[in-house]
């Protein structure tokens, strides 16, 4: 499941890729994007404490998607925000590894997956 979450936002990284736009408009899946940047956060933290070792696997995985779709100014700032929000949420919450984090990991990577593959679908040429 790890493996095709992260095949899947990497796919649909390059699909969404554009050129720079000369006035960075919102886009009609950037509440998406956010939601998908706020899972990436929470896996980052919740796996890191229940010992994936996966090391920086979900922020190199949000770095590829921001490198892909090269949003800037506000729409970059509300991806990153999107991030550290899902990361922050359960750092506050959960120390080490429960029953309850191991479901929000299964939930996380579940809706990741949805999302992406939505996106994919809706958007890609």
């Amino acid at each position: 499941m790890l493996s095709r979450l992260a095949a899947i936002v990497l796919m649909l990284a390059a699909c969404l890729a554009s050129p720079a736009r000369a006035q960075e408009a919102a886009a009609p899946f950037d509440a998406d994007l956010q939601r998908l940047a706020e899972i990436l956060g929470a896996l980052h933290y919740l796996r890191g404490i229940c010992g994936s070792n996966e090391g920086a696997k979900w922020r190199a995985e949000m770095q590829a998607l921001i490198d892909a779709e090269t949003p800037s100014g506000e729409r970059r700032t509300r991806m990153i925000a999107g991030f550290n929000r899902g990361y922050n949420g359960f750092q506050t919450t959960y120390r080490s590894c429960t029953p309850a984090a191991d479901l929000a990991i299964r939930r996380y990577l579940e809706e990741g997956s949805k999302i992406s593959r939505d996106l994919t679908a809706r958007y890609a040429n």
